[in-house]
C-alpha cells in the first residue's frame, strides 16, 4: 500500500509543497511499482496493464517536463528514484 503522505514529505520542496513536479513522479512512481507487482502476480489483468502503461505514459511526460526546466533535479530525483533515464544527450 502507498504512505502517499510520506513520500509527499520526502520529495516536497516546502512545507506545502503537495503538487510540484518531484512530488508527482514520486507518488507515481509508488503507483507504478505497485502496480507492477500486482501484475506479476496476476498476469490476466488486461485492465490493470493499460492502468499501468497509461501510469507511464504520465510520468514519462513530467519526466520529459523536469528534464527540460530543471536537469539537475532532474538527475537527482531520477538517482533517488531508480528511474532508468533515456538516452539523450547530456547538455
Amino acid at each position: 500500500m502507498i504512505d502517499k503522505q510520506q513520500t509527499i514529505q520526502a520529495h516536497a520542496k516546502s512545507a506545502n509543497d503537495t503538487g510540484s513536479t518531484a512530488v508527482q513522479i514520486a507518488l507515481l512512481t509508488e503507483r507504478i511499482n505497485n502496480l507492477s507487482t500486482h501484475l506479476t502476480a496476476n498476469k490476466k489483468d488486461k485492465h490493470g496493464q493499460r492502468g499501468l502503461q497509461l501510469l507511464n505514459g504520465q510520468r514519462r511526460r513530467l519526466l520529459k517536463y523536469l528534464e527540460r526546466t530543471s536537469y539537475d533535479e532532474y538527475i537527482a530525483l531520477t538517482d533517488q528514484l531508480k528511474i532508468r533515464r533515456g538516452q539523450r544527450i547530456v547538455r
